[in-house]
């Protein structure tokens, strides 16, 4: 397939290209930012694409500027998808689109593992943005073939260090005296991205026009279990200390996916363990 790809660039975007290319598949990347309307439904038109796999968004949390989450997140994908529609009227051809949103806009809930059927609760302008992001999105599905993924949290070598296994990969590769982290009391899935990529591959497939897919293993960890994983992994231990401003208001405290919708559409998904994903975590900060 050629596939346009937005958010090449980024750290999703890096994986799901090369694991696309493997496959076989013409990888077009979209250049144009998501809030320039005109050049975006230009460049959308002449990539003439079978699939589209939209990844741009501005994911940080605590982003300092919380109108860009709407201004990109919202406002620019359905830009994107305006885009697509002009282009698909032209050419007379329907490209699949898989649109990926984020298991942040289930909030705090008392049901875990969270299924598709849950009713989102966002407890922050990042899901708000992605919540919204979806809804405009279904408007558009009387005339795109549309696939929504809700991530639950991942993470690999290359990831930002604003991101919180990043950050304590790099102290224990670089064998720090201590680190200041946010709230302690939090409980995750911290799935690797290759599995993601992996996901969006087979979603893009196999993935029922309409739906939504929680992409997620079912698998949440403490953030003692990481903090012990890698102390087993470099022999290092460190001081862990809370700072007030790293913990965020309206925390989400578990966020656990249930799988089986995914699963029962894709069918099984190469499976990473933790230890295996932050042993390459680490090797690369040392490299780097």
């Amino acid at each position: 397939m050629r596939i346009i790809l937005t958010g090449s660039a980024g750290f999703t975007g890096h994986y799901f290209r090369a694991r696309a290319e493997a496959e076989g598949h013409e990888i077009v990347p979209l250049t144009v930012d998501l809030t320039d309307k005109l050049a975006l439904a230009t460049e959308v038109a002449c990539a003439a694409p079978d699939a589209v796999v939209h990844l741009a968004g501005i994911a940080f949390v605590d982003h300092a500027d919380n109108a860009a989450f709407y201004a990109v997140n919202t406002v620019g994908t359905t830009n994107l998808l305006q885009g697509l529609v002009a282009a698909t009227s032209a050419a007379g051809q329907q490209p699949r689109v898989l649109i990926a949103s984020s298991a942040n806009v289930y909030g705090n809930c008392d049901r875990s593992p969270i299924s598709e059927e849950q009713a989102p609760a966002p407890v922050n302008h990042y899901a708000m943005s992605k919540l919204a992001m979806e809804h405009m999105a279904r408007t558009y599905s009387d005339s795109l073939p549309l696939v929504l993924a809700r991530p639950f949290n991942y993470t690999g070598p290359g990831q930002s260090s604003s991101f919180l296994i990043p950050k304590l990969v790099d102290h224990f590769a670089r064998r720090l005296p201590q680190i200041e982290l946010g709230n302690l009391h939090v409980e995750r899935e911290f799935n690797d991205v290759r599995m993601v990529c992996d996901a969006y591959l087979a979603l893009l497939d196999k993935g029922v026009p309409g739906e939504v897919y929680n992409v997620c293993s079912g698998h949440p960890y403490t953030l003692q279990a990481v903090i012990t994983a890698l102390e087993e992994l470099t022999g290092h231990h460190m001081q862990v200390t809370v700072n007030p401003a790293f913990v965020r208001a309206n925390e989400v405290h578990r966020l656990c996916g249930n799988p089986d919708k995914l699963r029962a559409c894709t069918g099984p998904l190469p499976a990473y363990a933790l230890k295996d994903t932050l042993s390459n975590m680490l090797a690369a900060a040392r490299a780097s």
